[in-house]
């Protein structure tokens, strides 16, 4: 992408919120870096040119009464089915219509207090119409946890399964693509741990085409933990520190082409990157908070930074090449970009 390029961005503004961003990729590539440092480094100054898709997704029909909860994960299967998980939804104060955006308000009018813990799983189209809402497994969050973390679809996988990463029920789930079947529970309830059964709030999921799956086991155990396709405990590797390969809240992973994982350090301020073995190989420093990241298909990763509202965009080499994004409450402005995900098209959520 040149500097002089445009993304086209959709963004909406939910409770804790990610941004879900929309819109045809650009037809160029960057050429040269923007960033100082050879790698890692941001700007918080830097913000590039994009557009905003505005009025997406759409409210649930007959839930009028009701605004969406902390939103914190979004996975787009296709442009025309994207999963987005919840904290359950909050209340609508009186006298607010349907859609009312519950931040941005005077304080007196924001949705606070007495959530539900329904349509923590939904599925939006490419409209912003709610096309599917798992309200069969709501019942996995409304006991003793928040509400889901992370959703994910392994790209390796011919049927699709999805993923849903719970940090406080210390569990993750993998669900049929149809939401009909609950066909793999990797944690055990409300027990944390850590061993091979046991995560203490793990954050994220990536995975490499043989099926194997990484998961950031995150605020409390601070490693990465691998299995294989069949889900069985491979490895782990982490602990709390500021050292190579040591992690002070790892909350966001990815992989890339050449099996390399990369781990979002995030309240160490840094890209750890690791061979699928937890070999360190390299680190990416000055990065304020990565919250989460992913590596798009041609090839550069993106970085959600959940203290300065950017999108970050480094090659792989670690150069910056690109950021867009600032706080604020109004469409195309960020709070929080708690996670975030790009499609076959080059549309960012």
């Amino acid at each position: 992408m040149a500097h002089s390029s445009m993304i086209k961005v959709t963004v909406v503004l939910l409770l804790g919120s990610l941004s879900a961003c929309g819109g045809e990729s650009p037809d160029a590539t960057l050429d040269s870096p923007i960033g100082e440092q050879e790698k890692g480094g941001e700007d918080p100054y830097l913000n590039g040119p994009y557009s905003v898709q505005t009025n997406w997704p759409q409210p649930i029909p007959g839930h009028e009464a009701w605004v969406w909860g902390a939103s914190t994960g979004v996975f787009a299967e296709s442009p025309d089915r994207v999963f987005v998980v919840q904290r359950g939804e909050l209340p609508l104060p009186e006298g607010m219509e349907p859609g009312w955006d519950a931040l941005a308000s005077t304080p007196g009018q924001r949705a606070i207090g007495g959530n539900r813990f329904v349509s923590c799983i939904y599925v939006v189209d490419a409209s912003g119409t709610i096309i599917e809402s798992w309200e069969q497994w709501d019942h996995l969050c409304a006991s003793g946890g928040r509400g889901p973390h992370q959703v994910a679809i392994n790209p390796y996988d011919p049927e699709k399964h999805v993923w849903v990463v719970d940090d406080q029920l210390h569990q993750i789930f993998k669900f049929t693509n149809d939401g009909e079947e609950l066909v793999l529970t990797l944690g055990q309830r409300l027990e944390p741990g850590n061993d091979e059964t046991h995560f203490n709030r793990p954050t994220a999921i990536a995975f490499l085409p043989d099926g194997s799956t990484f998961v950031t086991d995150g605020y409390g155990n601070n490693r990465v933990v691998k299995f294989d396709a069949n889900g069985d405990f491979v490895l782990a590797w982490g602990e709390q520190g500021t050292g190579p390969g040591q992690f002070n809240l790892p909350h966001g992973i990815a992989t890339d082409q050449d099996r390399r994982v990369y781990v979002a350090d995030r309240s160490n301020g840094r890209v750890q990157i690791f061979d699928e073995n937890g070999n360190f190989l390299e680190l990416w420093p000055d990065i304020n908070s990565p919250f989460a990241l992913q590596v798009s298909s041609d090839g550069y990763l993106w970085v959600a930074d959940g203290a300065t509202n950017k999108m970050l965009k480094y090659d792989l080499t670690g150069r910056l090449m690109f950021a867009f994004g600032t706080y604020g409450l109004e469409p195309g402005f960020n709070w929080g970009i708690h996670g975030f995900h790009m499609d076959t098209d080059g549309n960012m959520y």
